[in-house]
């Protein structure tokens, strides 16, 4: 009986020693004068003064999400920051499909994340801050956004990622909130052009990015991830692109976020 109980907390021990810590913070964007919501999951390996340096993932929900629906959909993801030595950062941000709104000021998403939250979490957190050491993704609309301030900040991130991602938004200009960050679609069409994925492919060369993007077989969004792919084919920018069974939800998404953070590892081990 006393060795079963030794054991039990030998165990409990071992388990608090090496557990990543979740915060829940209040980061302000000057930008927008308000605070945002974001979940920073940090690995062991990274805490205290002396903690090593670990390479940043920022995962972006979907439309309709939150700061916290990440750790919802993969609740494994503080095992997986201290298996691998990496740091995740989930930042709320609304539904603004991660663009500055050329409609709405108080919405300015791509500054947020590209700029001021690289910032914070740089100054509050052991980062390898440089763009060897980050990577953005996300699901959803959260994959649009990742995408879009990869690309247009490409001296920010070094690989990106998207899984079900919206990355051509105009087959869809009634939906999801986009109209009214961008204005109806019939009087705005040069706006919906430049501020979807696929029409900024032309911003990068091969090499500038490291990009995975998958979608489920079933999804909505299936037949713009795969003109995606054949964009990039054409512009011969290497990238992985994936389909497998699936539709467009949370069981999709807890299975495709465990490849794209295998493939974020593998490129943070090459620098």
């Amino acid at each position: 009986m006393q060795r079963h109980l030794l054991l039990i907390i030998t165990l409990f021990l071992a388990a608090s020693t090496y557990a990543a810590k979740v915060d829940t913070l209040s980061v302000k964007s000057t930008s927008m004068n308000k605070d945002v919501q974001v979940v920073v999951i940090t690995p062991d390996a990274a805490s205290g003064k002396k903690g090593t340096a670990c390479p940043v993932i920022y995962l972006l929900h979907g439309h309709g999400g939150h700061a916290k629906s990440w750790i919802e959909i993969k609740p494994e993801l503080p095992q997986i920051a201290d298996e691998r030595g990496i740091i995740f950062v989930c930042p709320d941000g609304k539904n603004s499909w991660y663009w500055d709104s050329p409609q709405n000021p108080s919405f300015r998403y791509e500054t947020f994340i590209s700029s001021e939250l690289i910032k914070y979490i740089d100054e509050h957190y052991n980062t390898i801050d440089n763009r060897k050491g980050r990577a953005i993704t996300g699901l959803s609309m959260g994959g649009h956004g990742a995408m879009w301030n990869a690309i247009r900040h490409k001296d920010t991130f070094g690989a990106c990622g998207s899984t079900s991602g919206g990355v051509d938004i105009r087959p869809f200009p009634k939906n999801w909130d986009m109209a009214q960050q961008l204005g109806d679609i019939e009087s705005n069409k040069e706006i919906w052009d430049s501020h979807t994925v696929i029409n900024q492919v032309d911003k990068i060369q091969n090499g500038d990015l490291a990009i995975i993007f998958d979608c489920g077989e079933s999804d909505f969004f299936l037949e713009v991830n795969k003109n995606l792919h054949n964009k990039l084919l054409e512009h011969k920018i290497d990238h992985d692109f994936i389909t497998r069974p699936g539709g467009h939800n949370s069981e999709y998404w807890n299975n495709s976020i465990d490849y794209q953070i295998l493939f974020f590892d593998k490129f943070f081990h090459k620098q």
